[in-house]
């Protein structure tokens, strides 16, 4: 009878187990199939519309200056906004790695969602060249590479509403960016896709090369989306922090990446600020 009794509770242990797994099982997926339904839906906020101008940054790791980049926002139309910038990196991390790379994107003033990217990436034996395209469904992806004329491949990726780099900083500068509020949306910066969540820490004193401002610091994470729109964590890339002014313009003051190889950073050098009219005539 014992035996009996024994065996009864092993079976009945074993299906309540097995009961709870598959309950696990089908939350978690629901869980990472359902982190759609977390991307942010907000408008465009009221916040003023960024000013023309041109701003300077250094990049580097453990205090040392590797690259440098010069940035160049303006409205070449009345429904457009354009970011140019050209990047290089410099002195012993250019012995190490030759790098140049030059990017251009458009972005709707009125929705503020991209609509065109061109990025070329020069190494000291190839060069890369990326194209996207955006509509409303999701974006083509034509990418060039080669010493010489190279080949070209082209993909898609279909998701909503999706941005690049330049709409993602347009996107969240015009929202009220209360402390503690999170925002997320998906990017995609050049070759694949990136649900990136940001929130608001707080308000701070930052001093960088181009002078000392109160700063709205965010947190920033990083989550790849994969072919089939499930969540992949990124091998390279663990947190990093932004600051951006607390004033009207809410310009890029400084980034702190933690990833593969330490603590990356980007500070502001210099930023001057053009009137409408000149860039209209850029």
């Amino acid at each position: 009878m014992k035996r009996v009794s024994r065996r009864l509770i092993n079976r009945r242990a074993f299906f309540g187990y097995s009961v709870a797994a598959i309950f696990f099982f089908i939350s978690a997926a629901g869980f990472a199939a359902g982190w759609q339904t977390t991307v942010s839906r907000d408008p465009p906020g009221n916040f003023p519309p960024p000013s023309p101008l041109r701003a300077s940054y250094h990049f580097g790791w453990a205090g040392l200056t590797a690259a440098t980049a010069e940035a160049n926002l303006y409205k070449p139309s009345a429904e457009h906004f354009q970011l140019e910038a050209n990047g290089r990196t410099i002195g012993l991390a250019r012995f190490l790695w030759k790098y140049d790379v030059n990017y251009r994107s458009v972005a709707s003033t009125d929705t503020l969602r991209p609509i065109e990217t061109n990025q070329t990436e020069t190494y000291r034996s190839k060069k890369i060249q990326t194209h996207l395209v955006f509509t409303g469904a999701g974006v083509r992806r034509t990418r060039t590479e080669g010493s010489g004329v190279g080949t070209s491949k082209t993909r898609e990726f279909n998701f909503p509403n999706l941005f690049d780099l330049l709409s993602t900083a347009l996107y969240l500068r015009s929202q009220p960016l209360k402390d503690g509020s999170s925002y997320r949306v998906v990017v995609y910066p050049a070759t694949s896709s990136y649900l990136a969540t940001f929130t608001v820490l707080g308000r701070e004193k930052l001093s960088v090369r181009a002078g000392t401002y109160t700063a709205i610091k965010l947190d920033l994470k990083l989550h790849k989306v994969g072919k089939n729109l499930d969540l992949e964590p990124h091998k390279k890339f663990r947190r990093a922090s932004v600051w951006l002014s607390d004033d009207t313009n809410r310009i890029p003051l400084r980034a702190e990446a933690q990833i593969f190889i330490g603590t990356v950073f980007a500070d502001l050098q210099s930023v001057h600020f053009e009137s409408e009219k000149s860039e209209h005539a850029h």
